[in-house]
């Protein structure tokens, strides 16, 4: 057993392979559940409308807590598996449900499988990889996952656009369950032992951070430590939260903004894409780029950038500004997306990295379900435009935090052989 890219890259690429499926889980839904709400189930307040975000980012957060407890306690296949196993019904309901009520509880099912497999994949590659190239993997699996999320919302928008909104965008998730289950069972090989490894080797930062932060931590402690008190990992926790508000608001009210234009399905598909489009593939660029730079200013920059963006939608009216303005939001978010992961791990001791992997996400995830309750409260009150300039402050604010209160938690090479 050894630690690194190079030697466990069958395992390290195959977990990207899962990843972009569980990516695609999330992409059938993100151009067509919108439009689903207005034009088959005829909901007319945005925050009914929302509801099945709502619920998505309620059970997804949970669930990402108690799946890294679960890693450390019972192994990180096993929580992958479970979670293929709650994804298979979802595609099935999102095709035969009969009222809106179904649709979000499709979207109860979707958040626990995400939450369960999601994580696992992103911890398994923090295992395998060590401390050198920590950035670079999640860059991968945050570009995979994100890129699967683009693929499918654009074939989804025209699959739609093709063969209506129901059954067809959603047999592409029929697809993917089936065999990322599969993948999982057969191939995927537990990584614990990788993270114990590194926790028997693990060397203490030069500049006495985190002394503090010993091995031994119970979950309370650990929760404590990422939500409130060591300050790079709590500002990491809140910029994610914020971060997947504005996700939550582009998720559920993007498609209806563009569609009040008279915009076509298939047009709608191609802007819902471009914004996790850009969001992927950036992250193959910005994951490395944080080992080498470090993670603090390409965070708050991130945020800064996706600001910008939301702005610009709030402003637009045509295709081409919208198109512009989600390729910033896409390349904002590919600057915070992999490095906050990244710097969670850079500071968690390896002994208790899984669960402060899974407060992170809780907090972060947490974000749908505040950006869908505010989003469609604002919505219902003063307008779609209006929601998007709030959290546009939201989301400035947010950077603003992570540069007055976050510490360079990655010291690129040549400052480490300086000190």
């Amino acid at each position: 057993m050894a630690l690194g890219l190079r030697a466990n890259a069958a395992q390290f690429s195959l977990l990207v392979a899962v990843n972009a499926l569980v990516g695609g889980m999330l992409g059938q839904e993100r151009t067509v559940l919108p439009l689903l709400a207005t034009r088959t189930f005829h909901l007319t307040a945005y925050t009914a409308a929302l509801t099945y975000i709502l619920a998505f980012g309620v059970s997804k957060a949970a669930t990402n807590y108690v799946a890294g407890t679960w890693s450390d306690r019972y192994g990180r296949k096993p929580v992958l598996v479970a979670g293929w196993l709650v994804a298979v019904p979802v595609p099935l309901l999102l095709i035969w449900a009969p009222s809106w009520g179904w649709i979000v509880a499709a979207n109860v099912l979707l958040g626990v499988s995400q939450g369960l497999t999601w994580s696992t994949t992103v911890i398994m590659k923090i295992d395998l990889v060590g401390p050198a190239r920590r950035g670079f993997a999640m860059g991968l699996n945050e570009a995979a996952g994100y890129g699967a999320v683009a693929v499918t919302a654009l074939a989804t928008g025209y699959l739609a656009q093709a063969f209506g909104l129901r059954p067809a965008p959603f047999l592409l998730g029929i697809a993917f369950a089936a065999l990322g289950l599969g993948l999982s069972t057969v191939f995927v090989r537990e990584t614990r032992g990788h993270a114990r490894l590194e926790a028997a080797n693990h060397v203490a930062r030069a500049d006495g951070r985190h002394d503090h932060l010993h091995d031994e931590l119970t979950d309370a402690q650990v929760f404590t430590q990422t939500s409130f008190r060591e300050p790079a990992l709590s500002s990491a926790s809140q910029a994610g939260l914020v971060n997947n508000l504005n996700d939550g608001l582009a998720w559920g009210l993007f498609p209806v903004l563009f569609a009040a234009t008279g915009m076509s399905v298939a047009r709608i598909g191609v802007l819902a894409a471009l914004y996790p489009g850009v969001w992927g593939l950036g992250q193959l660029f910005t994951g490395a780029l944080s080992d080498r730079w470090g993670r603090k200013w390409l965070i708050a920059g991130g945020m800064w950038l996706q600001a910008l963006a939301l702005a610009l939608v709030a402003l637009g009216n045509t295709f081409t500004l919208w198109a512009v303005a989600a390729v910033l939001l896409g390349a904002g978010t590919a600057m915070v997306y992999p490095t906050l992961l990244a710097s969670i791990g850079d500071v968690a001791h390896p002994a208790w990295r899984a669960r402060s992997v899974g407060v992170y996400r809780l907090w972060r995830d947490g974000g749908f379900a505040v950006g869908a309750l505010l989003a469609g409260v604002v919505a219902d009150a003063w307008g779609v435009r209006t929601a998007v300039w709030v959290v546009a402050g939201l989301t400035a604010g947010s950077g603003l935090v992570v540069a007055v209160r976050m510490y360079e938690t990655h010291l690129p090479a040549a400052s480490r052989a300086a000190a």
